[in-house]
């Protein structure tokens, strides 16, 4: 199992919408991240927009990500998402995730 961690920042005017809206994270949005291998997902928010995502996967981030880019909720869920974000050329939020680098695990 992977454990891949990501980075974004949420626009600093869009926070506490931002949080509203994952307060009733579509149902057939959560089954489809199972469906592709998303578990033990949580995002954390720092006050400044600063939004780091943990998930664990049988995949790395390209083919989790790529997975769930084949559902048509997912694209829904993308566009909705997208003007919560800070990006310099208004890509679908799954297209700016920044990996990072795992440098220590206890188990």
């Amino acid at each position: 199992m992977n454990r891949i961690g990501f980075v974004l920042k949420v626009k600093a005017d869009k926070i506490e919408e931002y949080k509203v809206q994952h307060c009733n994270v579509w149902p057939e949005m959560q089954a489809a991240l199972r469906a592709s291998g998303w578990h033990n997902y949580s995002l954390f928010l720092r006050e400044d927009g600063l939004l780091f995502g943990y998930f664990e996967s049988p995949h790395d981030l390209a083919t989790a990500s790529a997975q769930m880019a084949q559902t048509e909720v997912n694209t829904r869920w993308q566009e909705k998402m997208a003007p919560y974000f800070e990006s310099t050329d208004n890509a679908r939020p799954d297209r700016m995730l920044v990996e990072l680098e795992q440098v220590f695990y206890l188990a």
